[in-house]
C-alpha cells in the first residue's frame, strides 16, 4: 500500500506528550528481515530509494526540523534505515511537502480544527488521512471536509475488497476494489430519442 502517514498533525495540548510517545515507539520498532515473524520494518526496495529517503531526512535537518530519533541507515548491510522522527516541523518543509516513502515522521502541531483542515488539505495530495478523536463532532467534521480518498477514524491502513481505495488531486483519480472499481472497465453511453406523444407531455 502507497499510504504511509507520514505528516501527522497534534493538538498544542498534547503535542509534548505525543513526540515523547512516538519517540518511545519508534526506538521498540522491529526493523529486518520482512519476512522473518515480528518484523515490522524492512528496508527500502534498492539504492535509490535509500539514498533519496536519506536525502530527505538530511533536508529536514538542513531546513529547521528537530530531529527526535533515527536519522541514518541502520546497520552496515542492506537497505535499512533507522526509524525517524521530526517534530516542530513547517509546512514549507520539503519533509512535509512531499512524498517520501519511508520510515520517517513529521510530526506538525495545530491550534484548531479550521486551520488543521486548511494546513491538511493544503498538500497536492490527496491519497488518504487519519483521524483519532474521542468526539463524534470531530471526526464527523473531518470525515467531511478532508480532500482524500479515504478517512481513517481511530484506525489506520485499513483495508477491504468491498471497499473503494483511490485518491484526489496528484494522488489519482478513479478507485480501485469494491463496486466503484468496476466503472473503469465501462463506458457510459447517452441516447436520445425523439418520442411524438408521449404520456407525459
Amino acid at each position: 500500500c502507497c499510504c504511509a502517514g507520514s505528516r501527522t498533525f497534534v493538538h498544542e495540548r498534547i503535542y509534548d506528550e505525543f513526540v515523547e510517545k512516538a519517540k518511545a515507539r519508534a526506538l521498540k520498532r522491529v526493523v529486518g528481515d520482512p519476512f522473518r515473524k515480528g518484523v515490522e520494518q524492512g528496508p527500502q526496495i534498492d539504492d535509490e530509494q535509500f539514498n533519496k529517503i536519506l536525502r530527505y531526512i538530511r533536508s529536514g535537518v538542513d531546513s529547521g526540523a528537530n530531529l527526535v530519533t533515527g536519522g541514518d541507515r541502520l546497520g552496515d548491510k542492506g537497505y535499512y534505515i533507522q526509524p525517524t522522527i521530526f517534530s516542530d516541523v513547517q509546512d514549507g518543509m520539503k519533509i512535509a511537502q512531499e512524498e517520501i516513502f519511508g520510515p520517517v515522521q513529521s510530526i506538525l502541531k495545530f491550534k484548531d480544527l479550521n486551520e488543521v483542515i486548511k494546513r491538511a488539505n493544503a498538500s497536492q495530495y490527496g491519497l488518504a488521512a487519519g483521524v483519532f478523536t474521542n468526539s463524534l463532532d470531530t471526526a464527523n467534521t473531518l470525515t467531511r471536509a478532508l480532500r482524500v480518498g479515504t478517512v481513517w477514524v481511530n484506525c489506520f491502513d485499513i483495508f477491504d475488497a468491498a471497499i473503494p481505495f483511490g485518491g484526489y488531486k496528484m494522488s489519482g483519480i478513479g478507485r480501485e476494489k469494491g463496486i466503484d472499481s468496476l466503472k473503469n472497465y465501462l463506458q457510459v453511453k447517452a441516447v436520445v430519442t425523439p418520442i411524438k406523444n408521449a404520456a407525459w407531455l
